[in-house]
């Protein structure tokens, strides 16, 4: 008889309720990527030919960009948060960059996200689950990871819905407290964690603090959750903009 744990209950609703036609489920283990590199670079190559015309013109110009990156995740080896490292990396995501791409070496903006178009087909969207990453020696798991554009900007923690014990602050902790410090390579690129145990869902940025987690809205207070079908009927398209602070301000 199967049992209920935090795999099949809270883990898999909240894939169930973020895939959908623009946004494809894959496994860990079916990502096209080894287990110590963080980024689909396969993906983020594309997007860069995708929304830039100069590299479009020239897709050689995309592994210049790609090394510029990966400097930045390797510099969060050796520190003890990788907070420096994401808001390096944040400028690139939010298209704050540039290189001598243009005519004459001009600098143009180099562009890792569409957030022009609203539209979720706009970038390219991947739900996994169980998303094994290994730094030098140390291998940690992650229970959800939302791509866009083959960047891991949210990383989800779920916890047993049947064992009172254990609640998001569990999950909240052992991401700011054991996956940050552990593998921060794997939290460059991060926008958001958030933590649930099917009750109450919590979500922080790199290195802030679990007692400064920000409660997810809820629509409605209820006994028991509402059939899956009411949640995807009243779901809303996943936006960048939900994600990136900085599309809803421009």
């Amino acid at each position: 008889m199967s049992q209920f744990n935090e795999a099949n209950t809270v883990r898999d609703f909240v894939r169930d309720l973020v895939a959908s036609d623009d946004i494809q489920f894959l496994s860990g283990s079916g990502l096209p990527r080894r287990m110590d590199e963080v980024l689909l670079e396969a993906q983020v190559r594309e997007a860069l030919i995708r929304l830039n015309p100069e590299i479009a013109a020239d897709p050689k110009l995309a592994d210049e960009v790609l090394y510029q990156l990966r400097a930045i995740i390797v510099s969060a080896r050796t520190t003890p948060s990788p907070v420096v490292a994401n808001e390096q990396f944040a400028a690139w995501l939010t298209g704050e960059k540039s290189m001598p791409f243009g005519p004459g070496g001009e600098h143009v903006t180099v562009r890792l996200i569409n957030f022009d178009d609203p539209r979720p087909s706009a970038n390219h969207w991947i739900v996994s689950t169980e998303v094994t990453f290994r730094q030098g020696r140390i291998e940690r798991r992650f229970d959800l990871v939302l791509w866009c554009n083959g960047f891991p900007l949210v990383v989800g923690e779920a916890k047993s819905p049947v064992r009172p014990a254990y609640t998001w602050i569990d999950g909240a902790a052992q991401v700011n407290e054991d996956y940050e410090k552990n593998v921060p390579m794997f939290f460059v690129p991060n926008v958001l964690s958030f933590a649930t145990e099917g009750k109450d869902l919590h979500y922080g940025s790199v290195g802030m603090p679990v007692e400064l987690w920000v409660r997810g809205a809820r629509k409605r207070r209820a006994r028991t959750p509402p059939p899956r079908s009411a949640w995807r009927s009243s779901r809303r398209p996943l936006k960048v903009s939900s994600l990136l602070p900085r599309c809803s301000a421009s």
